[in-house]
């Protein structure tokens, strides 16, 4: 890092620029001497937008590019949606920080304005998400549910156009780019469960960097660092990513910490669902019960035939 520059990596949609922008406002209100830059650099999932994302792999997808210039010094930090970034991150590289978790449940849009509820099996409903496509056919095994991809503008748009009737999104998205007025309903997470870390922008680092560490201690958002840990200690044990419908959420209680997680087959006619109450102290241990229970349950067997697909 040149003395006073932090150099930011990011993707270059306006949703990542947007996080990567909070970011640097973040940074200046608390180092208002530092000056910062962002780094727009492309991924993989950037470039490929006519494949679901379940059949990619979903291994950096959307981060790999950007941890490689973080490692070879040519930024300083990358910002990432947390539920992007995979569990086990490169050699040299660790979670440095988050901000403040937003909305983190799902959100229905609808072209019409109708609710979850009136939508019909004469409705095609899109997600690039086989999490929200096993939740929407265990609620209704007739909906007819396409794959989407693209930006939020871009699925808006495709939207408009015809494409779909009704379409799933992270909440956080839309409300982050001001699109609030395109949101039917926020969808309860008892109907569709959140993915793991969903609504938390997190800030990669390098190991031994004790400049850089310094300036993230200082706007880490400990309650939602709790939680994105939990949550991930849960989705590392369970071995689940974009290829597998598994998803979980966090409550933080005082000194508790409770965290409820699904694992599902495609169609949402296997469903398990579990709950772990545990120590804020300890989020990753509450994590990996919460994945033992499911795993006691048959959860591995789910998973393997999924991706056996």
């Amino acid at each position: 890092m040149k003395k006073n520059c932090v150099k930011i990596g990011t993707r270059g949609s306006q949703l990542a620029l947007f996080q990567a922008e909070l970011t640097k406002a973040k940074l200046l209100e608390k180092f208002p001497e530092i000056e910062v830059e962002i780094v727009i650099i492309k991924t993989k999932g950037d470039k490929i937008l006519d494949v679901a994302l379940s059949k990619i792999g979903d291994k950096g997808l959307f981060t790999k590019e950007i941890e490689n210039a973080l490692l070879a010094g040519e930024v300083d930090i990358a910002v990432h949606s947390l539920k992007d970034l995979p569990t086990t991150l490169p050699e040299g590289l660790k979670l440095g920080a988050v901000l403040e978790r937003a909305e983190f449940r799902d959100a229905l849009v609808s072209k019409d304005g109708r609710k979850l509820h009136e939508l019909t099996e004469n409705d095609v409903i899109a997600t690039s998400s086989l999490r929200r496509k096993a939740s929407l056919l265990r609620y209704n095994k007739n909906f007819q549910i396409v794959d989407i991809r693209g930006n939020v503008n871009t699925r808006l748009r495709k939207m408009e156009e015809g494409f779909c009737d009704a379409m799933i999104m992270a909440a956080a998205g839309l409300q982050r780019l001001e699109l609030d007025n395109y949101i039917t309903e926020i969808i309860s997470p008892k109907t569709i469960v959140p993915a793991a870390s969903q609504g938390i922008i997190a800030i990669e680092s390098r190991i031994g960097d004790a400049t850089t560490e310094k300036l993230l201690d200082a706007i880490n958002h400990a309650p939602s660092w709790i939680a994105g840990e939990a949550e991930r200690g849960f989705l590392r044990a369970i071995e689940g990513g974009c290829q597998v419908p598994v998803g979980c959420f966090s409550k933080l209680n005082g000194e508790e910490i409770t965290l409820t997680g699904f694992v599902a087959s495609t169609d949402g006619s296997v469903y398990l669902l579990e709950t772990e109450t545990g120590s804020v102290d300890q989020p990753k241990a509450t994590g990996e019960k919460l994945a033992q229970k499911l795993i006691e349950r048959g959860a591995a067997k789910i998973m393997e035939e999924v991706r056996n697909q």
